[in-house]
C-alpha cells in the first residue's frame, strides 16, 4: 500500500541523485555518474593538500637550515673576532694560570669580549671551555687590579648571561669528571661574580640553586667536600640571599626548594659545620615567609624536588633547625605564635605522613631503630622533628598572642592567631598520637601571656581556643540550624551562598579551631572532678603557682557548657543521621598509614605522590576537605565529648529537662518500626560476608608478617585477598551508615531518644532475633515441639542440665559453656539436692529464672578460692583487677610450672568463666529476667561505650577518667585529687611513673605480695613533677580502670556480646543499663501491678468480675505500705526489688497469687522462679499486713511446698 492516494494507480518514479548503489542484487563495480564525480573531486583535493604540505615542509626546512647556518656562521665569526682580540690559539690545550694572564686595557674591551663570548659559547665544546677559562682569569685580574665592579648600561644583562653560562658548564662537566681544573675555576669564578653582584645573582636563583645542589651531591659522593669548589659553595648559596630587593623572596624560595631538599644537606659531612654557617648567615624570617607563601599558594608543586618524600623531609629538618638556631635552641618562646612557622610545619608534616610513621621516633625500643632505618628519615631529621614535641615548644605556643577575652574588637586578631595555632597543634596531635596526652597536657598548661611577669593577664589555652571556636561561622551556623551542618561538612564546604575556594578554606580554618578545642576539652574533662566542673569561673587565674586555681579556671561556665552541648548535639545528629547526604558529593581521600586508629592521615598537601595499584587502603571521607581529618575521627571525638558532658549532667543535673532529646527532628510515630527495619537490613548485610575476617591486622607489602610459605606471587595474592576482605568490610560499614541512620543515632548518641522508646526497641530487637533463630516460634515449649528429625534429641540434650544446689555456677559452666550463641535458645533445668534427689518444680520459664538468678548470685561471690568480682564501698560490683595474678599464684602453689601448657590452659579456662558469666547476664537481658545485681558505673560504661560502628573506637569507646576512680577506689581518688591540687612541689612525695599492686596470695591467712609495674616505658626512672602530674594522674586512672582489669573485662564483654549485640547495648548509658538489668528504681506502681496480676485457685476472678476478699485485703495493705515495704514484697515474690522497665505487663512470668489454705497462722510463701505468691486466706487486713511483712523481711526464699 502507498502512503498517499493521488488518483493514479501507477507507481511513483524514484530518482536517485546520491550516486549510491541502491540495487542490493547489483554486482559491485566502479562508481558511475554522480558518485564517480564526487569521488574524483575528493581525490583531487587530497592530492593538492599533500602537495601543499610538501612545499610548506620544504620551506620550513630551508628556513630552519638558513637560520642555523646563519647563527653558526655568526658564532664562528664572533669566535674568530674573540680569538683575534685575545691573541688566542684555538688549538692550544694549555689552561692559563690566573696570575700569568694580561689585564684588559679598558672596560669597553672587557664588555666587547664578554658579549662575544656569551654569543658564541657552546657548552659542549672543550675549546670554548678553555676560552671561558681565559676570559675569567683576565676578568678577575682586571677587576682586582682596578678595584672596580662593572655595572650599569649593558653590564647587568651580560653578567646574567655569563652566570648562566657558568652554571651550564658546571652542570655539564662536573658529573663527567673531565677538565677538572677548568671546572674548578668556573666554580671560583661563579663565587667571585656572585659575591660582587648579589642582587643580580638573585635573578638567576633557579639555575643557581639547582646547580649548587648537584655540585654538593657530587662532591659529597666523591668524598671531596674539603676541595676548593666545596669551600666556595656556601659563598654561592648565600650571595643571592644577602641583598634585599624584589627578587629576595624568590631567591629564598629557590634556596629552600632546590637546595635544602637535598638529602646530603642533612647528613655528615655537610652538617653540622656547613649547615651552621648557613644558619648564621641567612635571614630566617624571610626564609619562613617565602616557604610559607609557596606552600600556601601551591607554587611548591612546580618543583620536581618536592615530589620525593626524602626531599620534603630534608627541607623539614633544615627548616626546623634554622628556626631553632635563630632562637638559640633553648629560648622558651622559640615556637610561640610564628604564623609562617606554623604553616610550613603543618603542610610539610602532612605531605610526608603517608610514608613516615612519626610515632616511630618516640619509641625507645630496639624495633624502632630497625623500622626507622627502613624508612627515609636520618637521625638529624628525626632530632629536628622530635624537637617539635616538648614542653617548652608546645607550652609556649600561646605566648604573645592576643589575650583579650570576650572583647569584640580583639576577636578578629585573636581568631586569626587561633586558626594558625590550631592548625599546628592539630597537626602534632595527628602525627604523634603516642605523645598525644603529653601534647594535650602541655597545651592545657600553656596560656597567653604578653609578658612573663604579669600572670594576672594569663588566659588558659582552653578558654583561648573556646573563645575563638564559639566566634567562628561554623559554630554559630551549626548551633542554630542543623541543616547548615550538612553543607559545612562536605569536602568543599559552603555557607550562605559562598562556594569559592577561598571561603571554603576559611571554613576549614574554623573546623581546625573547633577540633583542637574539642581535643583539649576532652582531655580536661578526663582530669577534672565534679567539684571543679560545677564551680567554673569566668575570671582569669590570679597566680600560676596554685594548681587548684589553674584547674578551676580551665572549666567553662555551665551556661557556656550548655552552649557547647547544643553545638555538639546538632553536629552529632547531622553526622550520624545524614551521613549518606554528607558523603554524597564529598571527595574521598586516601587513607594514610602512620596514624593511630582514631586519626586517618591523608596527604592532600603531598605533591605528586606515587599511587599504589591496587590501592592498599580504602578511601575515607574527610570533613570539610581537611587533609587527613576523617569524618569517622570527628564522629568519635564528638561522640566521646558529648557522652562525657551527658554523664556529668546525669550525675548532677545542670541542663534543662529534655535538653538532650532530638525527637522534634524525627518522625517518632514510625521511629520504632523504622529502626527495626534497619536492624533487619544490618543482619542481612552481615550475613552476606560472614567469611570475611575484619579484625585481622592490615599488612604492608614487605613487612615482616609477609614471610609466608610460598612464592612472592602467592604472598602477594594472599595479601590482596586480605585487603579485598577489609575493603568489603569498610563498604558494608558505609552502606549501613547510609541505610541505617536511626540505628547510628541510637548506638552513638542514644540520649537523643527517650529511654522508654529505646527499651521498646531493645525488646523488639530481641523478639525479632528469637523469631529468626527459632523458626518463627518464641514460646519455649512450642519451639521444642517443632524440633524434628534424628538431631532433635541431641539438640534438646545440649540445652538441658542437672544442677546441684550450692554448685550452680560450676555445673552451669560445664553444661552450657560449649553452647556459645546457642544459649539464646530455651534451656531445661533440673535442680537436685545434696543427695542427688531431683526437686519438684513448675516449669514454664520459672525454673530457668531461678537457675539464672542462682548462678549470678553465686558467681559474684567467692568461687574456688577466688573473687571473680569485688564490690566497692557502695556494694557495686566490678571485675576483680587482681584476679589473674591471684590465679597465677594459686596455680604455682598447686605445682603448675609457669608458662607450661597446663598452666596456660588453666588461665584460659579461668577467663572462659568470665566469658560464661557474661553470657549468663546476657541471657537474663535476652529473656527479660531481672536480677538483683548492681554493677559499678565505670564497669557498665564499658558495656555502653563500645566505640560505635564506624566511629573511632579510641574516641567513642570507654576512656578512663578521674571521676570513674571514685567508684573503684575512693581513697585513690582522693589522693590523686590532692596531688593534682597540691600547691607545693609534688616531687616531695617521691612518686614516679610506676604502680604497685598488692596481690592476695592466701585468703585464709591474708598473705599478700607486691608487684611493681611501670605506667610507661622507663617509668620507674621518671619522677612525678608539677609539670607532668596530670599525665601521671591520667596514666594511673587508665591503668586502674582499663589496663589492669583488661583481660577479665574483655572476656566478660565477649560473652555478653555473644548474647546481646553490642549495638543494642550502645543504646543505653551506665545508669540505664543498670535499670535494664535490675529494673526501674522508681516507686512501685501498685495500680499497675494490680492490673497485671494473674490469680489461681479460689482467688481466680469469677463471672461477676469481683476479686476474692483476701485479694482485696492484699491490695489495700499494699497501698498502705511505704515504697521500701512494697519493694521488699516484690523482691520476696520475684527476687528483685525493682519494677520492670516497661511496667508489670512486661514481667515474665506474670506476677501471680494463689491461695495456700485457710490457716491464718501460716506465713505467705513464694516461688520466685514463677513470680508466684502463695497467700493464705486471711480474714483481716492487720493479720495479712503483719504476716506479709514478716515473710518479706525474713529472707525466705524458694519454696514449692
Amino acid at each position: 500500500m502507498f502512503t498517499t492516494f493521488t488518483g493514479s494507480s501507477r507507481k511513483p518514479r524514484q530518482v536517485n541523485l546520491s550516486g549510491r548503489q541502491v540495487n542490493p542484487f547489483a554486482k559491485p563495480g566502479t562508481p558511475s555518474g554522480a558518485q564517480s564525480a564526487v569521488l574524483n573531486a575528493q581525490q583531487a583535493r587530497e592530492r593538492r593538500q599533500r602537495e601543499h604540505d610538501r612545499l610548506h615542509s620544504a620551506k620550513t626546512l630551508q628556513r630552519v637550515w638558513r637560520g642555523y647556518s646563519c647563527r653558526r656562521g655568526l658564532r664562528q665569526q664572533r669566535r674568530q673576532e674573540w680569538d683575534t682580540e685575545e691573541a688566542w690559539n684555538p688549538d692550544s690545550l694549555n689552561v692559563p694560570d690566573i696570575a700569568d694572564v694580561p689585564l684588559y686595557a679598558s672596560e669597553s674591551q672587557v664588555l666587547t669580549q664578554l658579549q662575544r663570548l656569551v654569543d658564541f659559547f657552546d657548552v659542549k665544546d672543550p675549546q670554548d671551555l678553555r676560552r671561558l677559562h681565559r676570559f675569567g682569569s683576565r676578568y678577575v685580574q682586571t677587576v682586582l687590579a682596578e678595584g672596580v665592579t662593572f655595572t650599569g648600561g649593558a653590564w647587568p644583562s651580560v653578567h646574567l648571561r655569563l652566570q648562566g653560562v657558568l652554571l651550564s658548564v658546571i652542570e655539564k662537566w662536573v658529573p663527567t669528571g673531565e677538565d677538572y681544573a677548568a671546572v674548578e675555576f668556573m666554580v671560583e669564578f661563579l663565587a667571585f661574580l656572585s659575591g660582587r653582584l648579589p642582587e643580580l645573582t638573585a635573578r638567576n636563583a633557579e639555575q643557581l640553586y639547582r646547580t649548587s645542589a648537584l655540585l654538593t651531591h657530587i662532591l659529597i659522593s666523591r668524598d671531596n667536600l674539603q676541595s676548593s669548589p666545596a669551600s666556595r659553595i656556601l659563598e654561592i648559596l648565600i650571595a643571592p640571599l644577602r641583598a634585599l630587593n624584589s627578587n629576595t623572596l624568590e631567591a629564598y624560595e629557590e634556596f629552600a626548594f632546590r637546595f635544602l631538599t637535598l638529602k646530603d644537606v642533612t647528613m655528615s659531612p655537610f652538617q653540622p659545620a656547613q649547615l651552621d654557617v648557613l644558619a648564621d648567615r641567612i635571614n630566617y624570617k624571610l626564609l619562613a615567609s617565602a616557604v610559607s607563601a609557596a606552600l600556601s599558594s601551591g607554587r611548591s608543586k612546580r618543583y620536581e624536588e618536592m615530589r620525593d618524600n626524602e626531599s620534603r623531609l630534608s627541607l623539614l629538618g633544615c627548616f626546623i633547625y634554622f628556626h631553632r638556631h635563630a632562637h638559640r635552641f633553648h629560648n622558651s618562646q622559640a615556637y610561640s605564635s610564628n604564623q609562617d612557622f606554623v604553616t610550613v610545619i603543618s603542610r610539610l608534616l602532612a605531605s610526608v605522613a603517608e610514608d613516615v610513621d612519626f610515632d616511630d621516633f618516640t619509641s625507645p625500643s630496639e624495633k624502632r631503630d630497625q623500622r626507622v632505618e627502613s624508612k627515609i628519615v636520618n637521625s638529624f631529621v628525626q632530632a629536628q622533628i622530635l624537637s617539635l614535641v616538648n614542653k617548652e615548644s608546645i607550652g609556649s605556643l600561646l605566648w604573645g598572642v592576643s589575650n583579650q577575652e570576650a572583647v569584640p574588637e580583639a576577636l578578629p586578631k585573636m581568631n586569626s592567631e587561633a586558626k594558625q595555632l590550631a592548625n599546628y597543634a592539630l597537626t602534632l596531635l595527628r602525627f604523634f598520637p603516642r605523645k598525644g596526652d603529653d601534647i594535650r597536657m602541655w597545651l592545657y598548661l600553656g596560656s597567653t601571656s604578653s609578658t612573663a611577669h604579669r600572670s594576672e593577664e594569663n588566659l588558659p589555652a582552653i578558654k583561648f581556643f573556646w573563645q575563638a571556636a564559639r566566634s567562628t561561622t561554623v559554630f554559630g551556623s551549626v548551633s542554630h540550624d542543623t541543616q547548615t551542618a550538612i553543607q559545612l561538612l562536605k569536602s568543599r564546604p559552603s555557607w550562605n551562598g559562598h562556594t569559592d575556594e577561598a571561603y571554603a578554606e576559611r571554613l576549614r580554618d574554623d573546623w581546625r579551631v573547633i577540633l583542637i578545642f574539642l581535643e583539649l576539652y576532652t582531655f580536661v574533662l578526663k582530669l577534672m572532678d565534679d567539684e571543679e566542673f560545677f564551680s567554673a569561673s569566668t575570671l582569669r587565674p590570679s597566680a600560676r603557682d596554685s594548681g587548684s586555681t589553674w584547674n578551676s579556671h580551665n572549666a567553662l561556665p555551665l551556661s557556656e557548657v550548655k552552649e557547647l552541648s547544643v553545638f555538639l548535639k546538632n553536629l552529632g545528629f547531622v553526622m550520624y543521621f545524614h551521613a549518606a547526604q554528607i558523603a554524597e558529593k564529598s571527595g574521598t581521600e586516601r587513607n594514610a598509614a602512620g596514624l593511630s586508629s582514631f586519626f586517618k592521615v591523608a596527604s592532600s598537601d603531598a605533591l605528586h605522590l606515587e599511587d599504589l595499584s591496587p590501592p592498599l587502603k580504602p578511601t575515607e571521607t574527610t570533613i570539610a576537605g581537611l587533609a587527613g581529618i576523617s569524618i569517622d575521627y570527628v564522629k568519635g571525638l564528638i561522640t566521646g565529648l558529648l557522652r562525657m558532658i551527658h554523664e556529668r549532667d546525669s550525675r548532677r543535673k545542670f541542663l534543662p529537662k529534655d535538653h538532650w532529646l532530638m525527637t522534634s527532628r524525627l518522625d517518632m510515630e514510625s521511629f520504632i518500626p523504622d529502626v527495626v527495619a534497619e536492624e533487619e537490613n544490618r543482619y542481612k548485610v552481615q550475613e552476606m560476608d560472614d567469611e570475611d575476617v575484619v579484625d585481622e591486622p592490615l599488612l604492608e607489602p614487605g613487612s615482616s608478617d609477609m614471610h609466608l610459605v610460598g612464592t612472592g606471587r602467592d604472598q602477594r595474592l594472599r595479601y590482596l585477598q586480605r585487603l579485598e576482605r577489609q575493603q568489603r568490610a569498610v563498604s558494608r560499614t558505609r552502606y549501613l551508615q547510609a541505610v541505617a541512620p536511626r540505628s547510628q543515632v541510637l548506638q552513638n548518641m542514644p540520649f537523643f531518644i527517650p529511654f522508654p522508646t529505646r527499651v521498646q526497641i531493645f525488646r523488639e530487637f530481641v523478639k525479632r532475633d528469637q523469631i529468626r533463630r527459632r523458626n518463627g516460634v518464641i514460646d519455649p515449649d512450642t519451639w521444642r515441639l517443632t524440633l524434628g528429625g534424628f538431631r532433635s534429641g541431641e539438640s534438646l540434650s545440649k540445652h538441658s542440665a542437672t544442677i546441684r544446689r550450692q554448685h550452680e555456677f560450676e555445673d552451669a559452666y560445664q553444661a552450657f559453656y560449649s553452647l556459645k550463641e546457642k544459649l539464646k535458645e530455651p534451656i531445661q533445668i533440673t535442680f537436685v539436692d545434696q543427695f542427688g534427689t531431683p526437686e519438684a518444680g513448675i516449669d514454664g520459664g520459672g525454673v530457668t529464672k531461678e537457675f539464672l538468678t542462682s548462678v549470678t548470685s553465686q558467681a559474684f561471690s567467692f568461687i574456688d578460692g577466688l573473687n571473680m568480682f569485688v564490690e566497692n564501698e557502695h556494694h557495686l560490683l566490678y571485675p576483680n583487677p587482681d584476679a589473674l595474678e591471684e590465679k597465677k599464684v594459686m596455680l604455682l602453689r598447686q605445682g603448675y610450672p609457669e608458662n607450661s601448657l597446663e598452666f596456660r590452659q588453666q588461665m584460659t579456662e579461668f577467663l572462659h568463666r568470665y566469658e560464661f558469666l557474661g553470657r549468663v547476664i546476657g541471657k537474663c537481658l535476652y529473656e527479660g529476667i531481672l536480677v538483683d545485681i548492681n554493677f559499678a558505673g565505670f564497669f557498665l560504661l564499658k558495656w555502653a561505650l563500645t566505640g560505635g560502628l564506624g566511629s573511632a573506637p579510641r574516641e567513642s569507646g570507654y576512656r578512663a577518667n578521674l571521676n570513674d576512680l571514685r567508684d573503684l577506689d575512693e581513697a585513690l581518688y582522693q589522693g590523686l585529687i590532692q596531688l593534682k591540687n597540691y600547691p607545693g612541689d609534688v616531687e616531695d612525695f617521691s612518686l614516679n611513673f610506676s604502680v604497685t599492686d598488692t596481690i592476695t596470695t592466701d585468703y585464709e591467712t591474708g598473705a599478700t605480695k607486691n608487684i611493681t609495674r611501670e605506667l610507661k616505658p622507663g617509668g620507674a626512672d621518671i619522677p612525678v613533677t608539677n609539670e607532668n602530674r596530670l599525665v601521671y594522674i591520667s596514666y594511673m586512672a587508665r591503668y586502674r580502670l582499663q589496663i589492669q582489669p583488661a583481660a577479665q573485662t574483655s572476656a566478660f564483654l565477649k560473652g555478653l556480646s555473644t548474647m546481646i549485640h553490642p549495638s543494642w547495648l550502645n543504646m543505653f548509658n551506665q545508669s540505664e543499663l543498670q535499670t535494664l538489668i535490675g529494673g526501674s528504681s522508681s516507686s512501685i506502681d501498685v495500680a499497675d501491678l494490680r492490673r497485671n496480676t494473674v490469680y489461681g485457685g479460689p482467688y481466680e476472678i469469677g463471672d461477676d468480675g469481683l476479686e476474692h476478699p483476701t485479694v482485696q485485703l492484699f491490695w489495700q495493705v499494699m497501698e498502705s505500705f511505704t515504697d521500701e515495704e512494697r519493694r521488699a514484697v516484690l523482691k520476696f515474690v520475684t527476687s528483685t526489688p525493682r519494677a520492670p522497665l516497661l511496667g508489670f505487663s512486661s514481667l515474665n512470668p506474670r506476677f501471680s497469687i494463689r491461695d495456700s489454705g485457710d490457716d491464718e497462722t501460716r506465713l505467705p510463701s513464694a516461688s520466685t522462679c514463677i513470680n508466684l505468691l502463695k497467700l493464705p486466706r486471711y480474714s483481716n487486713a492487720a493479720t495479712l499486713r503483719e504476716k506479709l511483712l514478716y515473710a518479706a523481711f525474713s529472707g525466705a526464699g524458694f519454696d514449692l511446698s
